[in-house]
């Protein structure tokens, strides 16, 4: 039973299609179950009934996120930056991957904090960032007016309804995080064998985060299916998970899908992809099929995405820039760009690729565009 509640100073934040609660890492207690058991409570879960009432978590999985920031120690980087991803239902909070588009809001945040040294008054202000989860480097280009970052713009981000001012992200070297390589069972496909489905192809890659990929007909859908209407069906979800679970397994993040689905809900994420196919965003909007290259239903946290996860799109970019990887016909397998069509609408990466002299993959670099804003900077009011 809580006897007292405490005041933590916070920031909540918009990055990319993602929102999170923002904390400067000695705000909170050192000890990691303290911290966590704080997280937990600022959220607002776990919550039986879903829906984060007594809490600042938005129930689902783009919106129960927290970050922590601190200024770094490591030589070439400016700031660390902690993901934690929240259980809505459950007392967890998952560290083991990343979120890329709150990414985008970690070099705003920074600033706004002044932890970047010698950021300049108009223009852009690089912000380095090291990816404390996954052991990776960001590069964050943060527009600036008046020594302020620069928040209001007209770069529009499907799957967030408002224009804002461009942030450029640049993901180096994304892959091989948490100990795992770019393919982390050598091989460009596998053949999962899941109880209830039966043999499923798949590509597994470890790249932003490792995401598992599986075309979308393995499941029985299309592609071009809405969140809205995914999420209702109970044993589609439990199918993908059983399919997410066995990829877990065969890249060495679990011993058993059980495990997989208990202790690592976050990671891998799941991909469905499909060939590219008219259909009508969550907004209403016609999406062409001319305007992607394939089709992407993304799974995070045991429901599909509303959009696209940006560690997902760094996932599928690195996937596509490897020859005989498991894409849809038109993925452009091999190139260096790749456009993704996702339940809001569409989504643009780079992406940079070579061979070393052995012959190996590397992924040197993924570059997307996102933009972030403060929603509100003050103090989280949490009992403990």
């Amino acid at each position: 039973m809580p006897t007292e509640v405490v005041a933590i100073a916070a920031s909540f934040m918009r990055g990319g299609t993602s929102k999170g609660l923002f904390f400067l890492s000695s705000d909170l207690p050192a000890e990691p179950a303290a911290r966590d058991a704080l997280l937990l409570r600022a959220i607002g879960s776990p919550d039986p009934y879903a829906r984060h009432i007594d809490g600042l978590g938005g129930a689902t999985s783009s919106t129960s996120k927290v970050v922590l920031v601190q200024r770094s120690a490591r030589p070439g980087c400016d700031v660390d930056y902690l993901f934690g991803q929240v259980a809505i239902d459950q007392p967890l909070v998952d560290w083991s991957g990343s979120c890329g588009n709150l990414a985008a809001a970690v070099g705003p945040f920074a600033l706004h904090a002044g932890l970047v040294d010698g950021a300049p008054a108009d223009g852009l202000a690089t912000v380095r960032i090291w990816q404390a989860n996954l052991g990776q480097r960001i590069v964050a280009h943060v527009p600036m007016q008046g020594g302020q970052v620069r928040e209001l713009g007209d770069f529009a981000l499907d799957g967030v309804p408002f224009p804002a001012a461009e942030i450029r992200l640049d993901f180096l070297d994304p892959a091989g995080g948490g100990g795992l390589p770019l393919l982390p069972t050598g091989r460009v496909q596998d053949v999962l064998p899941v109880p209830g489905l039966g043999p499923v192809p798949a590509t597994l890659v470890n790249s932003g985060n490792a995401t598992v990929i599986v075309p979308a007909a393995s499941l029985g859908l299309a592609g071009t299916e809405l969140s809205a209407q995914l999420n209702t069906d109970a044993a589609l979800l439990a199918r993908c998970e059983a399919v997410r679970a066995q990829g877990a397994v065969a890249m060495g993040l679990a011993a058993t899908p059980a495990q997989a689905t208990r202790e690592r809900p976050a990671t891998p994420k799941l991909a469905l992809v499909g060939a590219p196919a008219d259909y009508v965003a969550s907004d209403g909007r016609a999406v062409a099929s001319g305007q992607m290259d394939v089709l992407v239903r993304m799974v995070s946290m045991g429901q599909f995405h509303h959009a696209l996860p940006g560690t997902g799109a760094i996932a599928l970019a690195s996937a596509a820039a490897l020859p005989g990887t498991l894409l849809a016909p038109g993925s452009g397998a091999g190139g260096a760009g790749l456009r993704m069509g996702h339940p809001s609408g569409c989504i643009e990466t780079e992406a940079e690729a070579a061979q070393d002299a052995g012959g190996a993959w590397r992924i040197r670099r993924v570059s997307v565009s996102r933009s972030a804003r403060r929603l509100m900077t003050g103090q989280v009011w949490v009992p403990r």
